[in-house]
């Protein structure tokens, strides 16, 4: 099966192709190595990936109109994974056309080439961020959600109403799946794990919780949901719509850990890892972040049996492994 992965250099990217090719897959990258972080990471990533004769890889932005066109015209995809986007909150609040540029029109794009294509399953990343100002815990798939507290969330929660439009309008199937703060090996420098290897900067005094989900759980709840395309409920009605479902062949999902962790408690198992003391710098709330996040799976399980099977501790202990022998310390 040939598969499409959009931000395959990217941190879930990667490892969502990697699996995908030791699952004996064909695989298409596209990737645009911005330098919204180090390019040499994702150079990195994408070196290990080209290591397989089932990879293929082309730099192109998904705003590239004609590029996208060309390339869904010249490869049938019998599903695509769409990854790439322009991520982070604090990022947003300086530089808002990045984020309509890649996340808006650039899914437009993706959109448009899976309706012409016929793609049979199309899976997009959606983000906790979309989630806001609620604060009923655990946060479910099946809570409204239209109180977006950045524009990056903004974005991801507009993403979710154009692939409905979608699958209403074209019987494309569509999941969007909600990623609660991914960590892992190859992560993202501007993530928390990886930045308090640098400096401890502590937002909200260390008063934050977050459900930190190991990549690899995440990579499992993507290549299971990709495998069943969403079909449409018979049973949703417009009179209590179900924001998580549709008649159309439409779904969304958290993929979490079901266990939100303090930020501090994160740091502590950094430091045993690393045998070393934090400096901590506590610092005030910053705009557009929230206080908790918790996701609620019991929809993933449902339809694939889906659960978390990796703890912070020994999440944090390969991460830190990982992170020794990348830049080669001891």
């Amino acid at each position: 099966m040939t598969y499409l992965v959009t931000g395959a250099a990217g941190f879930i990217g990667y490892h969502v192709a990697s699996r995908l090719l030791a699952d004996g897959h064909q695989v298409v990258g596209i990737d645009n190595l911005n330098a919204y972080y180090d390019p040499a990471l994702k150079a990195a990533r994408l070196t290990r990936l080209q290591g397989s004769d089932r990879f293929r890889f082309e730099r192109l932005d998904l705003a590239d109109r004609t590029g996208m066109q060309q390339l869904f015209r010249a490869t049938t995809f019998s599903r695509v994974i769409h990854l790439a986007a322009q991520a982070g909150v604090r990022y947003s609040l300086e530089h808002p056309h990045a984020y309509l540029d890649s996340n808006i029109t650039g899914f437009l794009t993706v959109l448009e080439g899976c309706r012409a294509s016929r793609v049979e399953h199309l899976v997009f990343a959606s983000s906790s961020s979309v989630y806001g100002a609620n604060t009923r815990m655990p946060l479910s798939v099946h809570q409204h959600t239209d109180h977006p507290v950045s524009l990056y969330a903004a974005t991801k929660k507009a993403n979710e109403m154009m692939a409905h439009s979608y699958s209403h309008l074209f019987g494309l199937p569509c999941t969007g799946l909600r990623f609660f703060t991914v960590y892992g090996p190859w992560g993202r420098p501007d993530m928390a794990l990886f930045a308090f290897t640098k400096a401890i900067q502590l937002y909200n005094r260390g008063h934050h919780r977050r459900d930190f989900t190991y990549v690899d759980d995440v990579v499992e709840g993507v290549v299971r949901i990709a495998a069943q395309p969403a079909q449409g409920d018979p049973d949703w009605s417009g009179d209590a719509p179900d924001p998580a479902t549709s008649r159309a062949p439409y779904r969304l999902y958290n993929i979490g850990n079901d266990a939100p962790v303090g930020v501090l408690d994160l740091l502590d198992a950094l430091e045993r890892a690393l045998g070393k003391t934090a400096i901590k710098e506590l610092v005030p709330m910053q705009p557009g972040d929230v206080v908790e996040t918790h996701a609620d799976v019991a929809a993933l399980q449902e339809a694939t049996g889906f659960h978390p099977a990796t703890s912070v501790q020994d999440g944090v202990a390969r991460f830190v492994a990982w992170y020794r022998e990348y830049f080669g310390l001891s």
